[in-house]
């Protein structure tokens, strides 16, 4: 069975900020080694990679001396080319999903759309403290903004309601994965598009 066919995939990328390492298998059981050297990141990616059942491994090296945004950025690029590529040619995919995960009195819903098309729309950030585990609110957007890019899809993430940091961002994870689950199922060769192609 080609790589293709089981939609695995290998990504490394060094640069003067990080050198990361990505290996992401999508039809898997949720098993994660994640180490980026900031558990924040490593917590939510574990999240959203097991919620949406994928298996991966992924290393990161960066420069933490600084602060974390460039690890933070880079993992969502990586992550996202990685997810890109396993995908292979998107045919048979459900292509749209949707999560929406409570986490105590928090509440977020992420919607995403694997067109082909990167978009982020990111509301209601203004629920989430300044300062998330020694980090500025602002990576988190970047990381979510890298990953669509990257992965080249819609990615819509919209905080409802919360008081605490890490519960709203915990909630945001968590429906990643779950819509990411549902965008990826695949039923049949069937490309969803009516336009003939995903871009």
């Amino acid at each position: 069975m080609s790589e293709t066919l089981l939609r695995k995939a290998h990504t490394h990328r060094k640069t003067k900020e990080t050198d990361l390492t990505v290996d992401l298998h999508l039809d898997g059981s949720g098993e994660t080694t994640i180490t980026t050297g900031f558990g924040m990141l490593d917590h939510m990616l574990t999240l959203t990679l097991f919620w949406a059942g994928m298996d991966c491994k992924l290393t990161c090296s960066g420069d933490l001396h600084v602060d974390a945004h460039h690890s933070v950025e880079d993992c969502g690029l990586v992550l996202g080319a990685t997810l890109l590529e396993a995908l292979g040619d998107r045919k048979g995919i459900a292509r749209v999903g949707y999560g929406r995960v409570p986490m105590d009195e928090a509440l977020a819903e992420v919607t995403i759309d694997l067109s082909g098309r990167p978009w982020l729309e990111w509301r209601g950030d203004e629920l989430l403290p300044p300062v998330i585990a020694h980090e500025e609110k602002d990576v988190w957007r970047e990381f979510y903004k890298a990953l669509a890019s990257s992965g080249r899809f819609n990615l819509h993430v919209a905080f409802l309601y919360g008081k605490n940091g890490h519960h709203l961002l915990e909630s945001a994870a968590k429906g990643l994965g779950l819509a990411l689950a549902q965008a990826i199922n695949r039923q049949g060769q069937l490309l969803r598009s009516t336009k003939g192609g995903l871009d």
